[in-house]
């Protein structure tokens, strides 16, 4: 795992280590050929799926949701409390930054929702640290940093959160991973729609339009803080 090297600039070198990591995901996975079951639950799939799936799948099913690169502080050791909410780590409460909810829907390329699987998520704090020894473990320990959600039987998941921040060489970001059992579907990452950081960001100029629009998702206001919805499409 990318480590800064000894009287380097450490914040320089976690954005290096991040746009270098993403060059094993800009090539394409060829998606294999359906199964007859696959096909005969398509139809199953265009009834039971939210409104705006339906469209999409009527039209020759979704587009996977964009791979991107992990980046170096995806946890060493999992933290003894991974739950959904990411702002209470054990009793400790974290009040810096700007709370919000990060929900959406799991579903596979016919719009059939993941029940069973898993999102993780992990980021940096208000700060712009990471629960990493790469990043020196300097985030605050009351911000939990990274959590895990089961789907529902609809494919829903729901984190609290913060909404990201950026640090230096990264616009603001959200790493996301989707896991069934013990399969990875997908590590992407998610950004705020209309920050000034994003053209600056090289993972994120990397993307196409349609890449963009998947992963660059608005948090509007809601309550006492934002809410953002990322709805994700996976091959399984």
């Amino acid at each position: 795992m990318p480590r800064p090297h000894r009287g380097a600039n450490p914040t320089e070198a976690r954005r290096r280590a991040e746009l270098a990591g993403d060059q094993r995901f800009e090539t394409a996975m060829a998606s294999p050929a359906r199964t007859r079951r696959s096909l005969l639950l398509g139809s199953a799939a265009l009834i039971a799926a939210p409104g705006w799936l339906s469209p999409a799948i009527a039209q020759g099913g979704l587009r996977p949701t964009p791979r991107q690169t992990e980046g170096p502080f995806y946890p060493v050791a999992l933290p003894a409390d991974t739950d959904a909410d990411l702002l209470r780590n054990g009793q400790a409460r974290y009040g810096k930054g700007q709370a919000a909810w990060v929900e959406g829907t799991v579903v596979d390329l016919d719009g059939r929702p993941l029940q069973g699987a898993v999102v993780e998520i992990w980021q940096c704090d208000a700060d712009g640290h990471y629960h990493h020894p790469g990043d020196g473990d300097r985030a605050d320990p009351a911000f939990q940093g990274f959590g895990r959600a089961a789907l529902d039987r609809e494919g829903r998941y729901r984190f609290r959160t913060l909404r990201p921040v950026p640090y230096t060489g990264r616009t603001p970001h959200i790493h996301v991973k989707v896991k069934l059992d013990r399969l990875e579907l997908l590590t992407t990452q998610l950004y705020v729609q209309g920050d000034p950081g994003n053209p600056r960001d090289g993972l994120w100029r990397r993307l196409d339009e349609a890449g963009r629009a998947a992963l660059t998702r608005p948090f509007t206001p809601d309550g006492d803080g934002v809410k953002a919805t990322f709805p994700i499409v996976v091959q399984a």
